[in-house]
C-alpha cells in the first residue's frame, strides 16, 4: 500500500517542472508548473505577481536550443514548447509597445514599459542622435537617484551607470549636466514619464529586429514598430511605411512579402 502511493507521488513529482523568469528588473521570479501546462497560466502567475492588469503588451520569451528566440504561445504548453531540458529559464518583456506608453493608465505598465525601454537603450536596439541619449539617460539618472547632490555626487558619478553599450566621457558629462541642470524637482514617476514621452518620437523605438536579406540579397534587419514597418541596414533606417499603407502580408517559405497602397 505504502509503496503505491510513493509510486504515485513519484509519478506526480515527475509531472512538475521548475521554472525562473527573468523580469525587467532582473529580479526573478521561480515557480512549479504541471507537464501539460499552458503559456497561459505561466502569464497569469507573473501578472499576478507583478499585479498587472494592462497585460497585453507583454509576453514571455525563450531561447531554444538552437539559440533562437521566441514568444511563449499561450495557447500550448510550456514544456512542449521549450524543448529543453529543465529546471527552465524564460524572460518576462514587452511584446507590443504602446504607441503612447504615458497613456497608459496604470503606473506599474508605465513602469515596466520604462524598464523595458531602458534595456533597448542599453542593448543598442534604441537608436538615437548624442543629444537625445544624453537627456534619456538624465531621465534615469534622475529617476533613479533623484536630484544631483554634490556632497553625494562626486565628480564623473554619471560614469557608474551603463545607459548604452557604449559612451565616451563627452557623452557623460553632457549627461551630468543636464541631470545637475535641468531635471532638479523631478520625481521618479515624473521622469520616467518623460523618458516615455522621448523615447516614443524616436524611429527605433519598439524595434525588435529580425535578421533578413533585401531582394538583392544584401544583409538587413526587418522590424515591426506600433507605427509601421521598417527595414534597417546597421544603424540606419533604409525603409518605414507606415500600416495604414500596408494593404497585404503574406510569407511564402522564407520569404516575406508586403504590399502597399
Amino acid at each position: 500500500m505504502l509503496s503505491r502511493l510513493m509510486s504515485g507521488s513519484s509519478r506526480s513529482l515527475e509531472r512538475e517542472y521548475s521554472c525562473t523568469v527573468r523580469l525587467l528588473d532582473d529580479s526573478e521570479y521561480t515557480c512549479t508548473i504541471q507537464r501539460d501546462a499552458k503559456g497561459q497560466y505561466l502569464f497569469d502567475l507573473l501578472c499576478h505577481h507583478l499585479n498587472l492588469l494592462e497585460k497585453d503588451y507583454f509576453g514571455i520569451r525563450f531561447v531554444d536550443p538552437d539559440k533562437q528566440r521566441h514568444w511563449l504561445e499561450f495557447t500550448k504548453s510550456v514544456v512542449k514548447q521549450l524543448r529543453s531540458q529543465p529546471p527552465f529559464t524564460m524572460c518576462f518583456r514587452v511584446k507590443f509597445y504602446p504607441a503612447d506608453p504615458a497613456a497608459l493608465k496604470e503606473e506599474i505598465t508605465r513602469y515596466l514599459v520604462f524598464l523595458q525601454i531602458k534595456r533597448d537603450l542599453y542593448h543598442g536596439r534604441l537608436l538615437c542622435k548624442t543629444s537625445d541619449a544624453a537627456l534619456l539617460a538624465a531621465y534615469i539618472l534622475q529617476a533613479e537617484i533623484g536630484d544631483y547632490d554634490p556632497g553625494k555626487h562626486p565628480e564623473g558619478y554619471s560614469s557608474k551607470f551603463q545607459f548604452f553599450p557604449k559612451h565616451s566621457e563627452k557623452l557623460e558629462k553632457k549627461i551630468a549636466e543636464i541631470h545637475k541642470t535641468e531635471l532638479s524637482g523631478q520625481t521618479p514617476a515624473t521622469s520616467e514619464l518623460n523618458f516615455l514621452r522621448k523615447a516614443q518620437t524616436l524611429e527605433t523605438y519598439g524595434v525588435d529586429p529580425h535578421p533578413c536579406k533585401d531582394v538583392s540579397g544584401n544583409a538587413a534587419f526587418l522590424a515591426f514598430t506600433p507605427f509601421g514597418f521598417v527595414v534597417l541596414q546597421g544603424n540606419k533606417r533604409v525603409h518605414f511605411i507606415k500600416w495604414n499603407e500596408v494593404t497585404k502580408l503574406k510569407f511564402e517559405g522564407k520569404t516575406f512579402y508586403l504590399y502597399v497602397s
